[in-house]
């Protein structure tokens, strides 16, 4: 469960493709985005904000305005807080598959004046998240051998995704043997207290009966 102020806003995003969007952003309104994320994963967030002017429309964001992103894993632990400009990169790893939770805001509300920001986010991971350009001039690889480095991430990519989707499944497991074994026992504790207190008013009515010498 989320617990922020603010309007919330949640997207569950197909990492394989990445995800590009963009939304607005009022006056103290908090943005946060759900990604479904495997272990030890790469996480790329490319940003940028503009300023919607009334006369010209949306421009580009003066000095100063920024949005600060908060980003939790699924066990609610912060893996990453801190004050970004109107333009920018976010980059962080993850540690536990599952949900990861990206919250945006603003980091200054006197500059609105009935006015909204426009937020554009594109969001990447794995092997998508890497830049195999840059790579390609720091390592000094031949054409080949950037593919077949790109190969062999996409297999490793692959690889975790299948052992997220186990791991899932194992969760999904537990939580229906957990439920079941519930609502045996909810069940079995109605048909006790069916039979108790069927058993307590036949006794009653006995002792009624016998009172009123009707029996």
């Amino acid at each position: 469960m989320l617990k922020y102020g603010g309007t919330l806003l949640v997207l569950f995003c197909i990492f394989e493709y990445g995800t590009g969007l963009y939304f607005h952003i009022g006056e103290t309104e908090r943005k946060c985005f759900i990604e479904d994320i495997p272990d030890e994963t790469t996480v790329l967030v490319n940003y940028k904000v503009e300023l919607y002017d009334p006369r010209i429309g949306f421009q580009p964001s003066s000095t100063g305005i920024g949005m600060h992103v908060e980003v939790r894993d699924p066990d609610g632990k912060m893996i990453l807080s801190r004050m970004y400009s109107s333009e920018g990169r976010i980059s962080f790893t993850s540690h536990t598959p599952g949900e990861h939770t990206i919250c945006l805001y603003s980091n200054s509300t006197a500059w609105f004046s009935g006015s909204y920001l426009r937020v554009h986010l594109d969001i990447q991971d794995g092997e998508h998240a890497i830049d195999y350009s840059n790579t390609a001039q720091k390592e000094k690889f031949t054409d080949l051998q950037l593919r077949i480095r790109q190969l062999l991430d996409q297999v490793e990519q692959i690889t975790k995704e299948q052992n997220y989707q186990r791991y899932r499944e194992e969760r999904f497991r537990q939580t229906s043997e957990s439920t079941h074994r519930r609502v045996f026992w909810w069940s079995l504790t109605q048909s006790v207290l069916l039979l108790i207190m069927g058993a307590w008013q036949m006794r009653h009515l006995k002792s009624f009966f016998e009172a009123k010498k009707l029996v």
